[in-house]
């Protein structure tokens, strides 16, 4: 039996991006039957009222899991985030963005493997602005001890589960004493009863990012709370080629979102030019997702038969611009599928 999953193309380049992501898979025959919906200036496009329509988010509850391209978000005004109103809706709580190096990609590092863990529901994006007088700007950081228990116990178990050795929770407890010290407090609480076997340590997060641009090798799994995680999966991201080369997920109890983490790159959008490699890294999760909650082992085999695919092109030389080469979004997703 197909598994039916939403596709959410998103603007700018998402269109281009998500259908060759789409290509590979098909070549791969992973047994996906696509439902697609709309979200974003794509969905403003269509005639639609709202940048979420309440038809995407309905759809997503229905089929439970859902692939999306990026989505513009203008800075400093305008509509707000797309994705920030995705995770609220549907409570995807848990940011996870893997970060390793790739063999064919040049970069100052080699033997990266880490994965992001990032809370996805409070801390500054939360959203809660003021405008108090004329000229002052309030804006409330907000920390519950029940998302910060929850977030916790998902970073201790996705460890144990992917056979990780330790935890780093990054923070900024010395400052801001309430919130980020019962974010620490609350992961303290979770290892010492649950997981004693995984290794743990805090550090403060300017001097955490210190230590990942001097040896990121030495990190595994970091937990953060929404803004940090934010800012240091980018970070995370340039250690090893950028976001062109980086899947993400967003995970919550009833419903999952995997997506690039890239940007709309609306000045490129139509030529053909965009690296496909991050949703197609973020489609390979999202099949060993459903393969997982499904004991279905030959989908997890199709994941992982499209991951060495892709692997080998870049050992290969098959690199769009952003990369350094010169292949466009279509070359790239044909040299993937003929080493499928």
């Amino acid at each position: 039996m197909p598994y039916t999953a939403v596709l959410i193309p998103g603007d700018g380049i998402g269109p281009e991006v998500a259908h060759a992501a789409c290509e590979i898979l098909a070549a791969a025959k992973a047994p996906i039957e696509w439902v697609e919906a709309k979200a974003g200036v794509a969905a403003l496009e269509a005639g639609e009222s709202e940048l979420l329509p309440a038809a995407t988010v309905e759809a997503i509850q229905k089929h439970r899991v859902a692939l999306k391209g990026p989505c513009t978000t203008p800075v400093g005004g305008g509509f707000s985030s797309v994705n920030v109103a995705l995770r609220k809706r549907l409570d995807l709580y848990g940011a996870v963005r893997p970060v390793r190096s790739l063999d064919g990609v040049a970069t100052r590092f080699s033997g990266v493997d880490l994965v992001v863990i990032r809370e996805n529901t409070e801390g500054l994006y939360a959203g809660i602005e003021n405008e108090i007088t004329r000229g002052v700007v309030t804006s409330m950081k907000v920390a519950t001890r029940d998302a910060c228990l929850r977030i916790a116990d998902f970073a201790f178990r996705y460890a144990v589960h992917r056979k990780r050795r330790k935890v780093s929770v990054f923070h900024k407890a010395n400052i801001m004493k309430l919130s980020d010290g019962l974010f620490i407090r609350c992961a303290r609480e979770v290892r010492d009863a649950k997981f004693p076997q995984i290794e743990y340590e805090e550090l403060i997060i300017d001097a955490a990012c210190m230590r990942l641009v001097q040896d990121p090798t030495r990190f595994d799994v970091l937990l953060m709370e929404n803004l940090y995680g934010d800012v240091l999966s980018d970070l995370c991201a340039g250690l090893v080629g950028g976001l062109g080369v980086v899947p993400g997920a967003n995970l919550g109890e009833h419903a999952a979102v995997f997506e690039a983490v890239h940007g709309s790159a609306p000045d490129i959008a139509g030529k053909g030019i965009a690296n496909p490699l991050a949703i197609t890294m973020s489609a390979v999760m999202m099949l060993n997702a459903i393969a997982e909650a499904h004991s279905d082992a030959a989908l997890a085999a199709t994941a992982t038969r499209i991951r060495e695919a892709y692997d080998r092109a870049l050992v290969d030389g098959c690199k769009t611009r952003d990369l350094g080469g010169a292949l466009s979004t279509s070359a790239f997703a044909k040299a993937v599928i003929d080493r499928l």
